[in-house]
């Protein structure tokens, strides 16, 4: 049996790289707990984001995301020389402690990353794991070896606040207690206390603020950069070779102190997952991948009858978008379904996610967003959301033979189908002279290319984009055909109008003069053929609006003028509204955001369709295998959410994004399967 890569990691650092603030600095670690909390950092042991952090808890399952632990500093004495194995940096530009000096080597075994400190002949190594299902991180110490002892000093950086928001800590006093192992930690009256805890070390009171940490990526996101930790005290032991000590933070009132048991149970349930996927004799590419997609499924909680927030009670799962900023949304939540839990086998995780938005239906729309507040109403401002959990469900039916859940979703589906034709919010209806599906109203941002700040929407795409047109298709012919299976009368109806459909699209959407198709017909100046990767859907979806030597002739055309290392451009390098970076505050980043920025999750159906149209499963392959280097940088064991639209194509936006991770996952495994 081929070695898993919690024994064998896939991705592993020296010197080279440790060693070098930029290259550290660039590749980012991240440990979740299926709840939507998380630690994180970059590789050199710094937080450079706000949400950069020890841990980060969601205490409304899965948002309402607070850092506690912001960062720590960890002190060994060996030999009687001091040295640090923890690295911060302040305002002025100074690193105190400068721990990344001494890190020789860094790696992750599996998703958990493991940093190993050289100190004269001795070695410490550094882990970092949490508890599924809780709010829990452990953070352990271990003596490789050496020919004395050594003594640690271990200082938690604490706070409270918001992961979106850095703070100051002028004012504030903390209230900490000792406890049995520890203390408690309490920010302010009604916060949530947090446990500090030892399995074998010991605790010293303390109580000071650290002022003024700089956070470099905010820097250059144009944001505030610096903020204050609180030391509430410190922890040290001595350890002899083979000896270790676990610190523990957790909000948690069932503490497992048995740091080895929660280790042993965590990395054994990421063998389970790469038993379940099947992938234990796979390639570690898709080993990697498939833990990393385990990061972006989550459970999400419900308020109670007043309001508050249960922390026990779940209407089931569903999918983070991408770390560190974004809570689950129903657009990359369905996109992202059937490589996140089909391609791994997840096929319990998948129903329950669509049992969850079936439930959250309104008027025929899903939500689009979810606030990071559990009592706060999401938003339906989505033309494409609720049509892709259509193709989600068909997606599931194609992978599990379910018929029993889509039976119970098949009325659902169907009030969706109806609302569209009757016509519903924001626009979004069919057009009765042509059967085509529109969407859009002033001020509002519907599809997927949804980026807009205050009022400015960047690309509205008012009037009958193409892929929405292509999902609209799709949800007939899915209707269609499974009422067709039921015997029922209602199948005919629903055929005859897709096809009715089909014609119009055809006639609309391609042009004598054109090699490619419209990206929005009917807007309000008139039809825009602005050269945009959408029109891949009309030949990636299971029912193509698309074939044949039309789709041969589009497919070479986005290829040639919008395929790059990483996946499609969002606009054509040529046309006058390009942008190739994406850099800056907020208004120029969301300026580019689909005005050229390169997308990841559309290289799945890209090199699908190529695969399909072409027959050449080795020259679809050879797109998806720059990823294997990818791994390696920015989210390390995970794919980036965008990359800049010119070369080099730098990674962007988040470094871990589920609806990226999702269809190069699914359609890696779909080739290889061939």
């Amino acid at each position: 049996m081929r070695p898993s890569i919690l024994d064998e990691p896939l991705i592993s650092f020296g010197r080279e790289t440790c060693g070098d603030l930029a290259a550290a600095f660039r590749r980012e670690w991240l440990v979740t707990n299926g709840i939507g909390g998380y630690a994180s950092g970059a590789l050199n042991g710094v937080s450079s984001r706000s949400y950069h952090g020890l841990l980060v808890a969601a205490l409304e399952p899965p948002v309402g995301r607070i850092v506690l632990v912001g960062a720590s500093a960890e002190q060994a004495t060996y030999r009687g020389r001091r040295s640090y194995i923890s690295s911060n940096e302040y305002a002025d530009g100074v690193f105190a402690p400068d721990g990344f000096r001494n890190l020789a080597e860094f790696r992750l075994e599996g998703t958990l990353p493991v940093w190993t400190y050289a100190l004269a002949d001795a070695l410490i190594e550094r882990r970092v794991w949490m508890v599924h299902g809780k709010n829990t991180t452990y953070v352990s110490y271990k003596m490789i070896r050496g020919t004395d002892s050594v003594e640690l000093d271990i200082t938690p950086l604490v706070t409270y606040r918001d992961h979106h928001v850095l703070t100051s800590g002028q004012g504030w006093q903390m209230q900490v207690e000792r406890q049995p192992h520890g203390a408690l930690d309490k920010a302010f009256d009604g916060a949530t206390p947090l446990r500090m805890l030892t399995d074998t070390g010991e605790y010293r009171l303390g109580g000071r603020w650290y002022w003024n940490f700089r956070y470099r990526t905010e820097t250059e996101r144009g944001l505030n950069d610096h903020g204050d930790l609180y030391a509430p005290g410190s922890f040290s032991r001595r350890l002899v070779p083979g000896e270790t000590l676990t610190l523990i933070y957790s909000v948690e009132s069932d503490v497992d102190m048995d740091a080895a048991s929660t280790l042993q149970s965590e990395q054994q349930r990421q063998r389970d997952l790469l038993i379940t996927a099947g992938v234990t004799d796979a390639d570690p590419i898709s080993q990697q991948l498939v833990l990393a997609a385990d990061q972006f499924i989550v459970e999400r909680g419900v308020p109670n009858e007043t309001g508050e927030p249960i922390r026990s009670a779940t209407i089931g799962k569903s999918i983070i978008a991408g770390y560190h900023w974004f809570a689950d949304w129903g657009r990359d939540t369905m996109i992202s379904l059937p490589g996140l839990t089909l391609s791994t086998g997840r096929y319990n995780d998948a129903e329950s996610i669509l049992r969850t938005y079936a439930g959250l239906v309104e008027d025929g729309l899903l939500p689009n967003n979810f606030p990071e507040r559990l009592d706060t109403a999401p938003n339906r401002n989505t033309a494409d959301a609720t049509l892709w959990f259509v193709h989600a469900v068909d997606t599931y039916r194609t992978a599990t033979g379910d018929d029993k859940l889509v039976s119970e979703l098949l009325p659902v589906i169907e009030m969706v189908v109806e609302a569209h034709i009757n016509g519903t919010h924001y626009g979004i209806g069919v057009d009765a002279v042509d059967d085509l599906l529109r969407a859009g109203e002033p001020g509002v941002q519907l599809t997927w290319m949804d980026a807009k700040v205050d009022d400015w929407v960047v690309t509205p795409r008012i009037g009958k984009p193409v892929e929405i047109n292509a999902l609209w298709y799709n949800a007939l012919r899915f209707l269609a055909a499974e009422y067709a299976r039921r015997n029922d009368a209602r199948a005919a109806g629903y055929e005859t109008r897709a096809e009715r459909m089909r014609a119009n699209f055809l006639a609309r959407f391609v042009h004598p003069d054109r090699i490619w198709l419209a990206d929005v017909v009917d807007g309000p100046n008139g039809d825009d053929w602005s050269l945009r990767p959408n029109q891949i859907f009309a030949l990636s979806l299971p029912y193509p609006l698309v074939e044949g030597g039309l789709a041969a002739t589009v497919l070479e055309i986005v290829g040639q003028a919008l395929l790059t290392t990483y996946g499609l451009r969002s606009l054509a390098r040529d046309d006058r509204a390009y942008i190739g970076t994406y850099t800056g505050d907020r208004v120029k980043r969301d300026g580019a955001y689909h005005q050229g920025t390169v997308w990841t999750w559309l290289l799945g159906p890209y090199v699908e369709s190529h695969w399909k149209v072409m027959g050449d499963r080795e020259a679809a392959l050879a797109m998806l295998r720059p990823f294997v280097h990818h791994l390696r940088d920015a989210g390390l064991g995970s794919i980036s959410e965008i990359f800049d639209g010119d070369p080099p194509n730098h990674p962007r936006g988040a470094v871990a994004q589920a609806w990226s991770v999702a269809e190069i996952l699914r359609v890696w495994r779909l080739l290889n399967s061939k």
